[in-house]
């Protein structure tokens, strides 16, 4: 069976508090549905400081989800590692693993946008440096035992649940990301298909004697929205796709290298390109994807759209998956 995900950012440009907080209510109502419908896995991510209301808090939202749900995993891809203090960081996943029975799944990265580092007081060159520290000290701290830390001893309690501990993956699109993970023993996981960069990170697990794997995109994982009428659907939603689709393009240089990374600058452009894809519930079926990922309020889409889309992928594609 292929992975399912329903993917959440919580977009809305020009929110008031209302409106976003029903769109916060109908995202926990939508991962509920998809959970009793079977979904595998529920994503969500981290930006901060987006004029239009990108999550910043990717853990608060992964715990209320744990609350409306029994079986979906949550996915946090990614949290950028270096602007959380580490000691927390570990109590919140400890937490958050401890709640959900170990559901969570946390991918670090060191994320690309310099003025999230601006505003959050912290050197963005630095950041590899800081990227080592929080792994390595989330490590330590989720064996429960008293361990040195900036210069003091320090403990961390509670200890998560999972053993040997709560699924942690080191993310990026770069060989130090990919040396990261190998010298630690995690896995890792490519911002994109990069068949290179996963041989590379094997050939330095067997330089560091450690042992993981890698999850990584497939060469085509595009965002999907379930339609009946796909001509209707982007004709009338099309500006929030291209939304979504420019505030990424704008954050990414030439060197970074990403699963979802369009340079269309309209509508019909974005449509031809493929990277968001509106489908009949049939031609998501005959897509044969490996990995299914919808995005029912991309870029602001209206609930009701969102909804529509979601009903349709989880009544009428998924029970044909494994046809």
């Amino acid at each position: 069976m292929p992975v399912t995900v329903v993917r959440f950012n919580l977009v809305e440009p020009g929110a008031t508090p209302d409106s976003l907080g029903a769109r916060y209510r109908a995202a926990l109502e939508m991962a509920a549905y998809a959970d009793r419908h079977g979904v595998t896995t529920v994503q969500t991510e981290e930006h901060h400081g987006v004029d239009d209301n990108w999550l910043p808090s990717p853990f608060t939202f992964a715990g209320a989800v744990f609350g409306a749900t029994k079986d979906v995993a949550v996915t946090v891809s990614a949290v950028i590692g270096p602007l959380h203090d580490p000691l927390r960081l570990a109590e919140d996943i400890a937490v958050l693993d401890l709640l959900s029975g170990g559901r969570l799944v946390t991918v670090a990265g060191i994320g690309y946008r310099p003025e999230e580092y601006e505003r959050a007081g912290i050197d963005f060159a630095a950041r590899g440096r800081l990227q080592d520290e929080l792994l390595e000290t989330v490590l330590k701290a989720w064996t429960g035992e008293e361990f040195s830390y900036r210069g003091r001893t320090v403990r961390v309690t509670p200890r998560p649940g999972t053993a040997p501990h709560p699924l942690l993956l080191v993310g990026g699109s770069s060989r130090a990301a990919a040396r990261r993970a190998a010298r630690l023993g995690l896995p890792f996981f490519p911002s994109a298909y990069l068949p290179e960069l996963e041989a590379y990170y094997k050939e330095r697990l067997v330089e560091y004697g450690t042992e993981g794997w890698t999850m990584m995109p497939e060469a085509e994982t595009p965002l999907l929205h379930i339609s009946e009428d796909p001509d209707r659907t982007w004709a009338e939603h099309g500006g929030h796709f291209l939304h979504e689709a420019r505030t990424y393009a704008s954050w990414q240089s030439a060197a970074i290298r990403s699963a979802v990374r369009s340079g269309a600058d309209d509508v019909a452009a974005l449509r031809a390109e493929g990277v968001y894809r509106v489908l009949t519930p049939d031609e998501c079926v005959a897509q044969g994807l490996a990995n299914l990922v919808l995005h029912p309020l991309v870029g602001g889409m209206p609930v009701d759209e969102g909804w529509r889309s979601l009903r349709l992928f989880c009544e009428e594609v998924l029970p044909r998956l494994g046809e």
